[in-house]
């Protein structure tokens, strides 16, 4: 909007992040993420929708039945297509476990 200037360019609300890059289907599931505290940025649980997230924060959060942890690459202008959406974060969380599952497989036989 003309004539509004945000407060810092290089931040942006944490429910409009994970509303715009997808990882949550509507801001207001993203918005009830923070509130309810299942939220964390660098570590800090989070109890607002409205805390900032600038480049370079990792975000912890429940999704469906994993944990995720991603860390902002890029903050998006708007909530464009999946590609580019994915292109704003890196996702951390490791794999669904097989790798370590087929490691204590392993170590059973050679007993």
């Amino acid at each position: 909007m003309p004539g509004v200037v945000a407060a810092d360019s290089n931040t942006m609300r944490v429910d409009r992040f994970l509303w715009f890059t997808r990882l949550t289907k509507t801001r207001s599931v993203a918005q009830a993420l923070a509130s309810a505290g299942r939220l964390r940025i660098d570590g800090r649980v989070i109890d607002r929708a409205h805390a900032c997230v600038r480049v370079g924060n990792i975000l912890t959060f429940a999704h469906h039945d994993r944990v995720l942890v991603v860390r902002v690459e890029a903050l998006p202008h708007r909530r464009g297509p999946a590609p580019e959406a994915r292109a704003c974060y890196q996702e951390l969380t490791a794999g669904t476990g097989t790798q370590a599952g087929a490691n204590n497989s392993q170590e059973s036989l050679e007993d």
